[in-house]
């Protein structure tokens, strides 16, 4: 497929798409295209009401050709994540018959004044239509031979500029996302944690940040003892992969320190879970994911940002030198952790992955991002990830960035209160409260021991909203959670260090 962006239409077009939202201007713009088809205005009112992802064609003759219109349905007040999901689920339900020749027009007062969001959120959508889920498939769909088309953006010349640089940006965000949709969908048996480390060397060698890669025995001597229980009982050796990413030029504003939770397949180790649905416990490095596409994308963008990105990666899984429920272990801060349950894994590869992260780089502002709780789950659903912080302006910032994008997040309380259901006899602290209450909350506290009294945290449980169901796929799938909500947050304290 190639994109690309003009003011005004062209000719050689046979089709184009037009975005509606319900709350626009749509007696004008029927009219408009009444008076483009020749047909009358009620009948397209009729027939076309602009809901979300509603498809109407419509067809009329131009220069002796015979051409459709597209009318795409937004909703009411679309964010730009409706207009993104619109977009894909258009190409991906037509990808095998539509016209070589696509346009997509903002010429029918049919967008915000500066269109530049929706166009980045089309473009995104368009690219990531094409995404086909059976990475691993021998024989692919015959639809897949159609897939080579031409689209063309036609916007008004005033935004031309503005529009371009936010084409450019829907690009690469599509393209990013591809790649972590790869290895979030991936089986574990092919994506173990070295190639999950491979991976990021990959990325910053072709994006121009730096990646180091920690080995088992470096792991040992570094004494991260946290994330070495928890690798006990697998075959692959775990990783520990840290990324950092300075703009090649200008001043930055601010610094940020990234923990994702890398596990590539969670058993539950001698904890081990029901095997009904344990399939998607191939998904449980969504956090890890989200920090590999931030840097990525935050170096494609080149944003003004000192950032660092820590995944410590490894497998959950069960043999005879497995951590045992009430072993003591250790952690890289030096405090000692009495593992009540093998399941509440992620925590215990977070908490060295966070001490690390302040100690070595000292940020301004510590995140970390993890499918961590089925609790969170449980509270809100697949509409929202779960968020903690110590922080309230932070919160704020994130929770806009959040609604901006349509990723958002909930807070919830870290009250002292529940510090004490994981109080331990034996060691400094227990790795799980024992009380099937409060299960995200009581992980969030585990994991603030461990932030070093970092004065700017956030804890994100992204266990509802990192793999959802889908119409892009059969089983749930990933979503790239995260990704468009920490750069948009990083761009905003841009904006806000230029006012």
């Amino acid at each position: 497929m190639q994109i690309t962006i003009s003011h005004g239409e062209t000719s050689k077009t046979e089709a184009f798409i037009v975005p509606i939202a319900q709350n626009s201007n749509l007696d004008t713009i029927f009219s408009l295209l009444a008076e483009k088809t020749n047909l009358p205005a009620e009948l397209i009112w009729n027939d076309f009401k602009a809901t979300s992802r509603e498809v109407q064609t419509l067809y009329f003759t131009e220069n002796n050709q015979s051409k459709r219109i597209y009318l795409l349905g937004l909703g009411e007040s679309p964010r730009s994540i409706d207009v993104l999901n619109a977009f894909r689920s258009f190409v991906f339900k037509r990808k095998a018959n539509l016209p070589v020749n696509l346009g997509v027009s903002f010429l029918y007062k049919n967008a915000p004044e500066n269109p530049a969001t929706w166009v980045e959120a089309s473009v995104n959508g368009l690219l990531l239509g094409r995404y086909d889920i059976g990475l691993y498939k021998t024989v692919k769909k015959t639809e897949d031979d159609a897939l080579d088309f031409n689209i063309e953006i036609n916007i008004a010349e005033e935004h031309f500029v503005t529009a371009s640089n936010a084409f450019k940006k829907g690009e690469a965000f599509a393209a990013t996302h591809a790649e972590i949709f790869n290895l979030v969908n991936a089986p574990a048996n092919k994506k173990t944690p070295q190639i999950l480390a491979d991976w990021a060397v990959k990325s910053g060698a072709k994006h121009g940040y730096n990646v180091k890669v920690f080995d088992e025995k470096q792991i040992h001597e570094m004494g991260l003892h946290a994330l070495i229980s928890v690798n006990r009982g697998s075959e692959n050796p775990p990783a520990f992969i840290v990324m950092e990413y300075l703009p090649s030029s200008g001043k930055v504003h601010g610094k940020i320190g990234l923990v994702g939770k890398g596990v590539t397949f969670d058993t539950g180790g001698l904890s081990i879970k029901p095997s009904t649905n344990m399939h998607y416990m191939k998904s449980d490095m969504g956090g890890a994911a989200a920090v590999f596409g931030t840097l990525e994308m935050a170096a494609k963008l080149q944003l003004p940002m000192h950032i660092i990105g820590v995944v410590p990666t490894t497998e959950n899984s069960v043999d005879a030198f497995s951590t045992k429920p009430g072993d003591v272990i250790g952690s890289y801060q030096g405090k000692t952790i009495e593992v009540i349950d093998t399941d509440a894994e992620g925590r215990l590869i977070l908490a060295d992955g966070l001490t690390y992260t302040v100690r070595h780089y000292n940020p301004d502002v510590l995140i970390d991002l993890a499918t961590l709780t089925g609790s969170c789950i449980r509270t809100l659903g697949t509409y929202a990830g779960g968020l903690f912080s110590n922080n309230d302006e932070l919160v704020d910032k994130l929770n806009l960035a959040g609604e901006r994008t349509g990723e958002r997040l909930w807070r919830l309380p870290l009250w002292d209160d529940y510090r004490k259901e994981l109080k331990s006899d034996v060691a400094d602290i227990k790795n799980f409260s024992g009380n099937p209450a409060a299960g995200a909350i009581t992980a969030a506290k585990f994991l603030e021991d461990f932030i070093e009294k970092h004065p700017a945290w956030a804890h994100m449980d992204i266990a509802g909203v990192a793999v959802m169901d889908s119409e892009f796929s059969s089983q749930k799938s990933a979503t790239g959670f995260g990704i468009r909500m920490l750069i948009d947050y990083m761009e905003g304290l841009i904006d806000a260090a230029k006012a």
